[in-house]
């Protein structure tokens, strides 16, 4: 048979010049996907070559978890942030860049709290007047070269910051056209600091689409005008310029912002592309040290000082290629500080036409050996080729900085050596898809195989649903914390917390989220699932025992590991994702929520370890347990009636008599009811629920209806 007549002859010549084109235009294209995977190649060269950190003049004022611990919870007042300023001012700092959000009035400010309603105006009058801590962090601010910050948001509103740059370009002072992003509105500092300050920036930092940081703007957009970045306003307050200049080819071309004698180059969006060093601890100075003076003068004369949240609990962190969390006074810093050095990252407009060559190059030449050898000789060639790619642009990164991608020559050849493959391999791909099939007709499914399977199912912009609500709580967690070093007390806690995740997900349950010590679960979302409740009752029962037996252990050994309270509700609730454009999860949201949550709290005014709604006992017949009582949550008008679940130790005998005893108090007869629960407690003097009970009624209490003093 001749080759020319043979369809598969045709397909292996056709396919691997098709596959090489579409490679071809899906480089032009630059769809999101790929340029993600583009960013996650320059992310790995940065973590294989981090920017050295050389010596710089910049300083790190962190509010720490040593600080909230020494000064106390954050918000601090605003004195205390005036000492700070006041202390670098005195100590010779070039710069003081307020790295936070100052929006609203100190709630802790004396005159708030003792004005008792009067206008401030009177108090300012009086013989003795009260501090005013906004006015003595306004007045430290007008004593020192500080730069506050400001927040562009996404809602609309008719907020301007403060300008203090002007903002102009060569040579006819007038702002280009930039693809910078905009906002529609800002949230500013208190008047008295903006006007104050030497200098206000933004201190947005705009995420790229896989969230990852790696970028600080220069610029940024407000209802069409342009306004400097918090960087840009500290690199023009530390050369006591009063402009900043923005130069560009035109609006899809590079860009550079000049301050003063520094020319930053950026994109056309006016972002500085980050190239990240290692954190230098040697730069950063707690506060607590600047409010207590336990610090060297020397290390601020002439420095440019960022201060800012570095505490975990603040959550001011942001991911970036070097770190998981990276806290956001220390993107500033590295984009200071790579300004500072003059390091910069580069991908020039040139650079995607040299990888379109790249990858006709590459992809022709496999195609020239395909055609005349083997598949063992051609994926040689292939996988030669492809590193090839790689080797040319790590080595571009090491030497002169510049981004090229190695991704889309990488595929081309990977898509020409698949289109010569499939036509030569067409039995062999039968044959994995039949193994393919065998295998998956054995594998159980699973919540996500089920979703997969069926995405009706499930609907991320939110529904109303029947579900059941499990929260847990770990008693005395925060003592056990502060009383406890973290190399003893997080590995105990992570331990904790994976044992409870495995017991949730061996009955289908959906963490809804993890806060400290507590635990949300969701039963009957995503999937809906008929018996939620009775399965939210056992995985209830199978947490309790693995929390008591894991309790007792950390005890033994020394550790005051607290009990574990577990509150269970069932009913309707509105469940999907809920949160912004950089953030969103899926929870549950609704009055049933809230009570599954409330029932958990109210273990330790019962002193039982589990409280069960009687709205998820209704759907249980085969509920084994007693009545723990009406429980009056706060905010309620009628009373909640919970269950406590028997665990296996429980004696029958206990369970019957307590039902007696409980009737007795539900039918008003309090004498009987007292004289049976202290029969009960003579005979189990450890039960809760008995001894709850018996103390109440013998202070007065009638009854089953138990208020609660709060939430």
């Amino acid at each position: 048979m001749r080759r020319s007549a043979n369809p598969a002859g045709r397909m292996e010549r056709l396919l691997p010049p098709l596959f090489l084109l579409a490679a071809a235009a899906i480089l032009l294209a630059d769809p999101q996907p790929l340029a993600q995977l583009r960013e996650s190649v320059f992310d790995a060269y940065q973590r294989l070559r981090p920017r050295p950190s050389l010596p710089s003049p910049l300083r790190f004022v962190e509010i720490d978890d040593a600080s909230l611990t020494k000064i106390g919870q954050w918000p601090w007042p605003r004195d205390r942030l005036a000492a700070v300023i006041d202390r670098l001012n005195e100590n010779g700092a070039r710069v003081i860049a307020l790295d936070l959000l100052l929006v609203e009035p100190d709630r802790l400010s004396p005159q708030r709290l003792f004005s008792g309603g009067k206008p401030a105006r009177q108090w300012a009058e009086a013989p003795t007047p009260v501090l005013d801590t906004d006015a003595a962090l306004a007045d430290a601010v007008a004593r020192a070269p500080v730069v506050v910050g400001f927040a562009m948001i996404d809602d609309k509103n008719d907020v301007r910051p403060l300008r203090k740059a002007e903002m102009l370009t060569d040579p006819d002072r007038r702002v280009p056209d930039l693809r910078i992003p905009g906002f529609p509105g800002a949230i500013v500092p208190l008047p008295g600091l903006g006007e104050a300050a030497a200098g206000i920036g933004a201190l947005n930092v705009v995420l790229a689409g896989s969230g990852v940081v790696r970028s600080v703007p220069m610029v940024l957009g407000l209802n069409g005008e342009v306004f400097p970045s918090f960087v840009a306003e500290v690199l023009r307050v530390a050369q006591r310029v009063d402009a900043i200049t923005v130069q560009t080819g035109g609006p899809a071309a590079a860009a550079h912002v000049v301050i003063g004698a520094l020319s930053i180059p950026t994109g056309a969006d006016g972002q500085l592309r980050l190239y990240f060093a290692p954190p230098s601890r040697t730069l950063v100075v707690p506060a607590w040290r600047l409010i207590t003076g336990d610090h060297d003068p020397a290390l601020f004369r002439n420095a440019i000082v960022v201060v800012g949240a570095g505490a975990t609990g603040l959550q001011d962190r942001h991911p970036t290629p070097l770190s998981l969390t990276l806290p956001g006074p220390l993107l500033h810093l590295q984009g200071l500080e790579q300004i500072l050095s003059q390091t910069y990252l580069h991908r020039p407009d040139w650079a995607k036409g040299a990888e379109l060559l790249m990858l006709l190059g590459l992809g022709g030449a496999l195609l020239l050996v395909l055609r005349h050898s083997g598949p063992a000789v051609g994926a040689v060639i292939g996988c030669t080729a492809t590193l090839a790619a790689v080797g040319a642009s790590w080595l571009a990164f090491v030497e002169a900085r510049l981004l090229f991608d190695p991704v889309l020559p990488a595929m081309a050849v990977f898509l020409v050596f698949l289109g010569t493959s499939i036509v030569r391999h067409m039995q062999i791909e039968r044959q994995h898809r039949w193994i393919r099939s065998a295998f998956a007709s054995y594998v159980a499914p699973s919540i996500v195989e089920e979703l997969v399977r069926h995405p009706d199912q499930l609907a991320l912009s939110g529904e109303r649903r029947d579900i059941s609500c499990l929260f847990t709580d770990l008693e005395g967690f925060t003592v056990l914390v502060e009383g406890q070093e973290p190399a003893r007390i997080v590995p105990v806690l992570n331990d904790y917390l994976d044992g409870l995740v495995r017991i949730v997900f061996r009955f289908e349950g959906t963490i809804d989220k993890i806060i400290g010590d507590a635990v949300h679960v969701i039963f009957g979302a995503p999937i809906a699932m008929a018996g939620h409740r009775q399965r939210a009752i056992h995985c209830a029962l199978a947490l309790d025992a693995f929390a008591e037996d894991f309790a007792a252990r950390q005890r033994e050994a020394g550790l005051p590991f607290g009990r574990t309270r577990i509150g269970v509700n069932s009913g309707s609730a509105i469940v999907g994702n809920f949160g912004g454009a950089l953030h969103f999860d899926y929870t549950a949201h609704g009055d049933m929520v809230n009570t599954a949550a409330r029932l958990e709290g109210a273990n330790k005014y019962l002193g039982t370890r589990i409280l069960v709604s009687e709205a998820t006992v209704a759907g249980c017949p085969a509920f084994r347990g007693r009545p723990a009582g009406d429980l009056l949550l706060k905010g309620k008008t009628q009373p909640v009636k919970v269950f406590e679940p028997a665990v296996a130790t429980t004696p029958a005998v206990l369970i019957e008599a307590y039902g007696d005893a409980y009737g007795m108090m539900a039918a008003g007869d309090q004498s009987g009811a007292v004289a049976a629960l202290a029969r009960l407690s003579q005979r189990f003097p450890d039960d809760p629920l008995v001894a709850f009970h018996l103390h109440r009624l013998r202070r007065g209490e009638t009854g089953t209806t138990i208020r609660l003093p709060d939430k």
